[in-house]
């Protein structure tokens, strides 16, 4: 496995979009895109992504940040930087983020020559994944406690390739309301599979910090890679 810090086009000419890359041994078996949480492309997220990498996929985590502030890294279990990272998401242009998603795709399939492209993301990145499946054409989609779902769920009808999400259902984010909303809209939708984790909260399958549950990341990260090596590769 090679890592790199790359930079790719946006769509447009609207700058360069930085990006930390993982490459595998020998040809990929396709590409997961590594999408962040508010806190930038982490440690954390590095971790995700080399680990894809070392099972055989071309991984790279885009910056969702660069065009407020490149290179933001921040701290989970410090208040101060928690705040900072909320306010980073706040200030995001999500549809315009959801075009620097459509560019990553496309330097993946024509600049790294990997056809089959997935994304996995977290937190407001788990919101980018279902955005992701609604509104590009990536092949398969897997959300990890998505903020906000509950308010997008008039683009169902354009999910036209799988898509995974996982429900923490003491989510502080995203309340029981919400969680039913989601279910309500999804559970019969022929592309969508939904998981409820009962008594887990956001960010347990964080890499670093205190918000992890073992268990529960676990049980995630391997239906994740079954329905990865289902849809891409």
């Amino acid at each position: 496995m090679t890592t790199t810090n790359t930079e790719i086009p946006a769509l447009d000419g609207d700058g360069m979009i930085p990006a930390y890359v993982a490459k595998p041994e020998g040809t990929p078996r396709g590409a997961i895109i590594v999408q962040q949480e508010i806190f930038g492309v982490d440690a954390g997220i590095r971790k995700k992504a080399d680990s894809w990498a070392s099972k055989g996929y071309l991984a790279v985590a885009p910056d969702t940040f660069w065009r407020q502030k490149p290179g933001v890294e921040l701290d989970a279990d410090k208040p101060e930087e928690f705040q900072q990272a909320i306010q980073y998401m706040s200030n995001h242009d999500f549809d315009l983020g959801i075009r620097d998603i459509e560019a990553v795709i496309h330097w993946i399939r024509r600049e790294a020559g990997v056809p089959k492209v997935g994304l996995v993301g977290y937190c407001m990145g788990g919101r980018i994944a279902y955005m992701a499946a609604a509104r590009t054409d990536i092949d398969a989609s897997v959300g990890y406690y998505g903020v906000m779902i509950d308010q997008m769920l008039n683009e169902k009808h354009a999910i036209a390739r799988p898509l995974m999400l996982h429900i923490p259902t003491a989510d502080g984010f995203v309340p029981p309301e919400a969680q039913k909303t989601i279910h309500d809209a999804l559970d019969d939708h022929p592309k969508v599979t939904l998981h409820d984790y009962e008594g887990l909260d956001h960010g347990f399958a964080a890499e670093i910090g205190s918000r992890r549950d073992e268990a529960g990341a676990k049980l995630a990260d391997e239906r994740t890679v079954a329905f990865f090596a289902a849809h891409i590769g």
